[in-house]
């Protein structure tokens, strides 16, 4: 998938973009650069999380969900699969549990 880049795609983001058969829908390059997106994302989010879960949120669940319900609020920077994919791979890297997501059908764990 990485063609001449050294990062590669984490499978369960792959799986957001691919067929019943695991052949890809979208081009590598494109699926590439949204799982780039979505890793770098996911990365800048933890301090934030942290940071609410400490002053304001009452759990760990209601942190995740509250960024969540925030990724959903606008479409044009994330789709519904890849706000599940970030939250559920924010909470991986904060190593809290992750909650059901709703309406999320396409995120992995």
């Amino acid at each position: 998938m990485s063609e001449g880049n050294q990062l590669t795609v984490a499978p369960s983001f792959a799986a957001l973009y691919a067929d019943r058969s695991g052949r890809l829908r979208t081009p590598a390059a494109e699926v590439l650069a949204r799982y780039e997106l979505c890793e770098d994302l996911a990365s800048h989010l933890v301090e934030q999380a942290q940071i609410l879960y400490h002053r304001e949120a009452p759990s760990e669940a209601g942190v995740l969900l509250g960024i969540h319900a925030g990724l959903r609020a606008d479409d044009t920077l994330l789709n519904a699969a890849e706000a599940g994919w970030v939250v559920q791979r924010l909470a991986e890297m904060l190593e809290w549990k992750c909650p059901a997501l709703g309406d999320d059908e396409g995120a992995q764990g």
